[in-house]
């Protein structure tokens, strides 16, 4: 049987070991942040920790127990919280990065949970690789993922296609369009969707986009 110190040790390395995890994702501003990663390490662990001690004395007189059947249904179940991340914005979409790290994350508490600090520890080092390093990576590197620029402008004719041939000039392509009246109806707020080719210094386009006659404000969505 397992001691009370033991159960309580793996219980704090799952929280850390979330932690790390979910700092990465709320610094993005994502839906499940910080505490929601925490939480799903900490519940995998726990699971994990039922599954093969809370039932032992059952075990014994049943030779068909298996201790991993209840710890198999964190991964099936937390789908549904990864699922609540997800979110389509015309033909893009967005929270699978952090659908996949919560699935990911209930891995590494049930690792924990079973014991397996050594595997938990390099798995959640892994993990904060792909989220930091390649990420950088793809944004410098990769079409693939898209940046939203959102600009505020006086809601007059002319603008948007004032900031197309500015965008134009530099090789970016504009996927998708999105323009609403804010304020009193004399200001229009502008989303573009824009696959910014590596080359170009993505602070250089919002020098040149705010020096615009008739723009506001402009800055890259997170």
């Amino acid at each position: 049987m397992i001691s009370q110190e033991e159960v309580i040790l793996r219980l704090v390395i799952a929280t850390l070991f979330g932690g790390l995890i979910g700092l990465e994702r709320e610094s993005h501003k994502r839906p499940a942040g910080f505490r929601t990663h925490i939480l799903v390490c900490i519940g995998s662990a726990l699971v994990m920790i039922v599954s093969q001690y809370a039932f032992l004395d059952f075990a014994e007189k049943s030779m068909g127990y298996d201790p991993g059947r209840i710890a198999a249904q964190v991964i099936s179940g937390i789908g549904f919280l990864g699922a609540g991340t997800i979110l389509r914005e015309g033909s893009t979409v967005k929270g699978l990065t952090t659908a996949a790290s919560l699935w990911v994350v209930s891995g590494i508490g049930l690792a924990i949970g079973s014991g397996f600090y050594l595997f938990g520890a390099v798995t959640t080092g892994l993990v904060v690789v792909v989220l930091v390093v390649f990420d950088r990576f793809e944004r410098r590197f990769m079409f693939s993922k898209r940046d939203i620029l959102f600009v505020q402008v006086s809601d007059r004719p002319g603008q948007l296609g004032a900031i197309a041939t500015v965008l134009g000039k530099y090789g970016v392509s504009i996927k998708e369009v999105d323009m609403e009246t804010v304020g009193k109806g004399n200001e229009a707020a502008i989303h573009l969707s824009l696959e910014i080719p590596f080359t170009v210094p993505k602070e250089r386009l919002l020098d040149e986009i705010i020096e615009v006659d008739g723009v506001i404000h402009v800055g890259y969505e997170e």
